[in-house]
């Protein structure tokens, strides 16, 4: 607590960081310091003085160095030069000074306020200390960076080509060459080499691409050319523009699989069974929309999260594959189909009521399109026993009545002439 108040009365300017040791009875060198400072500080110190501060850091770190090691005069003065540190950090970044929002190169930066959570500046690539620098963040794509970093920002803010492009790239690791590069990093252009002179070349596993260590952290991704065309769900090392990039397309359904690589169905079982899901929740959602209990019970609702599921069974997010490889969407798919039929075939007369019997043999209880051995017919959407169906030689029945009306539906149509 000592220390606290301490520090907090130093930091409003009213308390000489040299006191302390006077106050303990601090040996020879720990009063030298003081004394040194006397003149200047007089009782309170000046923090408006940026010299003096930079003076005053500049002796306390001459006088560590002679003090005994781990003595607790050096561990009181080390101490100090903290306090110094800080104070001079203040005057160099004053946050009142920053404004909440910023707005550059399509980013929209937001002025952050925690001050204990440690981060680390994208631009930089040094640590932000919330305590004492101003730092923001993208509200779209989160990139962060200190406030002094603001204005050498080079790199566009990634929303804006998720927003204008929403595709990935299909091939894995286009390598172009570190030559084709011109030996400079493909985002910032400073020089690269494999052997590390004068920065390392670090090989992006999405682009393909060449980077220094400052635009590539080797952050790790799943990469969607491999899960597409391997079905390889490893991570591998990606710049930090694709880490951003592939974090905000993640979830947007942009893979159509039946184009991109139609073999995958018949090597991957699970995606097999994840489009007969999808496929009977799209069959059950004209009961739904049609059904006051279903929308009073906001039962699509539960696919929410992933609302291409009840719009087409052909177009995938990356987080679905990979939710597909680890079973969590088998589970929780699964659990969906069998609450939306249960409304269907048991708790809801009205959507019981659309039910369908079977023409061609007219036995058995009512068939609903979504039905493990029933088949519909493509044209009038008649649902039939699957048996009966293939079995059955003749048109279906409930196409024959509707062409028969149509034929014996009297001719409106105006006589020639008249």
């Amino acid at each position: 607590m000592e220390y606290d108040e301490r520090l907090a009365r130093f930091r409003q300017g009213h308390l000489n960081p040299f006191d302390r040791g006077e106050e303990n009875g601090h040996a020879h060198n720990g009063k030298q310091c003081s004394n040194i400072h006397r003149e200047r500080v007089r009782g309170s110190f000046v923090a408006s003085d940026i010299e003096q501060l930079k003076q005053a850091i500049e002796e306390c770190k001459r006088l560590i160095l002679e003090l005994p090691e781990h003595s607790e005069r050096q561990k009181d003065t080390v101490a100090k030069l903290i306090h110094l540190r800080l104070k001079l950090q203040e005057l160099k970044d004053p946050e009142e000074d920053e404004p909440n929002l910023r707005v550059l190169l399509e980013h929209r930066f937001s002025k952050e306020k925690s001050k204990s959570v440690k981060q680390t500046c994208d631009k930089c690539s040094a640590i932000i200390w919330g305590l004492i620098q101003t730092w923001y963040t993208c509200t779209g794509c989160y990139y962060r960076c200190h406030s002094k970093c603001m204005n050498l920002i080079t790199k566009p803010c990634v929303r804006s080509k998720v927003s204008h492009q929403s595709e990935y790239e299909l091939n894995i690791c286009p390598e172009i060459g570190l030559d084709k590069q011109d030996y400079r990093c493909a985002e910032c252009r400073t020089p690269i080499s494999l052997r590390g002179v004068p920065s390392e070349a670090r090989q992006c596993d999405y682009t393909g691409q060449y980077y220094c260590s400052s635009c590539h952290w080797n952050d790790s991704a799943v990469i969607p050319a491999r899960v597409i065309h391997n079905w390889e769900f490893e991570p591998h090392k990606v710049c930090r523009s694709s880490m951003r990039y592939l974090t905000l397309m993640i979830s947007r359904p942009v893979l159509k699989l039946r184009e991109i690589n139609p073999l995958l169905f018949n090597f991957v079982e699970e995606l097999v069974e994840i489009r007969k899901l999808r496929q009977d929740i799209l069959l059950m959602k004209p009961y739904f929309i049609t059904c006051k209990e279903a929308m009073e019970a906001r039962l699509l609702l539960q696919l929410q999260d992933r609302q291409h599921f009840v719009e087409n069974d052909d177009m995938y997010s990356l987080q679905d594959l990979i939710d597909i490889s680890s079973g969590r969407l088998s589970c929780s798919l699964t659990e969906i189909h069998t609450t939306f039929a249960k409304h269907i075939k048991l708790d809801c007369e009205r959507c019981q009521a659309k039910g369908f019997v079977c023409e061609l043999c007219k036995e058995g209880d009512v068939l609903f399109p979504f039905d493990s051995h029933t088949s519909v017919c493509h044209d009038c959407s008649a649902v039939f026993h699957r048996d009966c169906y293939y079995d059955n030689s003749t048109t279906c029945p409930r196409c024959a009545r509707m062409t028969e009306r149509k034929h014996d539906a009297p001719n409106d149509s105006p006589e020639p002439g008249s």
